[in-house]
């Protein structure tokens, strides 16, 4: 059985993107860079939302055009080649070697879980917190920077219900960044 694993950055007091949107505030050091250089390696399939997919697709295709951050020149390549999943129902195409899924969301990842894919749900707010509330994500590895942004987008969403989560992991990278590494307690094995 494959996994779902949501990877985010969020600030101190809980949220993914500023009041306006903002996202320049991830301090990816060298430390988090090279571990989430480990995360994605493999045959990891990124899965994005429609959001997060437009933000991606705009940035990595030439990010060496637009950067010369060693985390950025490293990671291009690595998203380039890799297979990745869309969630849109407002999509029509997604290109960049990306399998578009706009229907039986739940199930179609479900079924490539089955099948032993290792899914990495970058970012996002409405598509995680969509599959939190279906009980698809297995582990979050929520990344926590020194930042207070003072509102802006939450990590989570309001849920029906209760989610009960376990701690498998906490570390700090570079001295600055937080990981909390979460796994769902009904998969405690």
């Amino acid at each position: 059985m494959g996994e779902l694993i949501h990877f985010v950055h969020q600030s101190l007091d809980g949220f993914i993107e500023g009041p306006n949107g903002e996202f320049d505030w991830p301090r990816m050091n060298p430390e988090l860079s090279a571990y989430s250089q480990e995360l994605v390696g493999g045959d990891t399939v990124f899965l994005y939302g429609r959001v997060v997919w437009e933000m991606m697709s705009g940035y990595w295709p030439e990010a060496e055009r637009h950067s010369t951050h060693e985390h950025d020149l490293a990671f291009a390549p690595v998203w380039r080649a890799a297979s990745k999943v869309v969630v849109s129902r407002t999509l029509e195409k997604a290109g960049w070697n990306a399998r578009l899924i706009s229907e039986n969301v739940v199930e179609e990842l479900t079924a490539l879980k089955r099948s032993g894919a290792r899914l990495l749900l970058f970012g996002g707010s409405s598509l995680a917190s969509f599959l939190t509330e279906h009980g698809v994500i297995d582990e979050y590895r929520v990344f926590v920077h020194p930042v207070i942004l003072g509102g802006g987008k939450p990590l989570i969403r309001e849920q029906d219900h209760r989610v009960g989560l376990e701690l498998v992991e906490s570390r700090t990278f570079d001295s600055q960044v937080v990981l909390l590494r979460h796994r769902r307690a009904d998969l405690r094995g």
